[in-house]
Formats: C-alpha cells, structure tokens, sequence
C-alpha cells in the first residue's frame, strides 16, 4: 500500500530559521526511510507566496496567485511511501523530527484495485502503468 505523508504549515506564524542540525535530522528521518525500502518520494514546498492556484468553475478556470494568506493550513511538503499497513504508515509518520505545532497527515493513495474491475477498461490500466514507468525513466535519468 503507498501511503502519502502530507505536512502541513501556518504561513501566519513565522517559521524557525533552518539550521544544520534540522536538516541533519531530516536527513535521518530520510535515510532511515530508505534503507527500510519504504521511501518512493518525498518534497518540502516553497511558501505559497511563490505559488498559484487553478480555480474551476462552470464559467472556466482562474488562476489566483498566491500567498494564499485566508488559508490556516497549507502543505508544507510530503512523503510517499510504500508499507503494508496503514499503522505501518503511522507509525513512520510518528517518527518525522518535527516539533511542536506540526501537523503530519497520513493518507492511503487510491489504487486501480480499490474500483470495481467493470469501471475501468483494461487498456486505461495498461496506459497508465506505461506512463508511471515513462516518468520513472525520465527521473533516473535526471539524477545526478
């Protein structure tokens, strides 16, 4: 089962000033992950400032610039991992070298088995499993 470990971050509170041990702890946390083998991904994000969000509507698409200052919650960064259980999942989330005031949200990633087989034709399937193994390609090619 792959698990997306989503953080979440109040762009209102100023955040703490990075410092070579946080990033020393986070490379732990990191490293831990993928020497267990469960680690497929994982990202922080730049501030919201930076960003921008795509709004649907049945008169079209707005596109809205950030910083997004109405939102309390916004993510942060995340991890995708690959366990067998969700209270696996929870307990690697758990384990994330955060402090007070974090919020680490772990969520099951749908799977094509989680839909009934008479709703997706086969081909869709196969298509969709040749594009994931396309873009990973491209991204081991990518790496330094």
């Amino acid at each position: 089962m792959r698990f997306m470990m989503l953080f979440t971050v109040d762009e209102s509170v100023p955040a703490p000033a990075p410092t070579s041990e946080m990033f020393a702890e986070m490379g732990k946390y990191n490293e831990a992950m993928s020497k267990a083998g469960v680690l497929l991904a994982g990202e922080g994000l730049l501030p919201s400032a930076k960003g921008a969000r795509v709004v649907f509507s049945e008169e079209g698409r707005t596109v809205v610039d950030g910083p997004f200052t109405e939102s309390k919650e916004l993510v942060g960064g995340f991890w995708l991992i690959q366990v067998k259980t969700r209270e696996e999942a929870v307990e690697w989330a758990t384990r994330a070298p955060f402090g007070p005031g974090v919020v680490l949200e772990v969520r099951q990633v749908v799977e094509v088995s989680d839909f009934p087989a008479d709703v997706i034709d086969p081909a869709i399937i196969e298509r969709e499993r040749e594009m994931r193994a396309e873009a990973a390609e491209r991204a081991a090619a990518a790496r330094p």
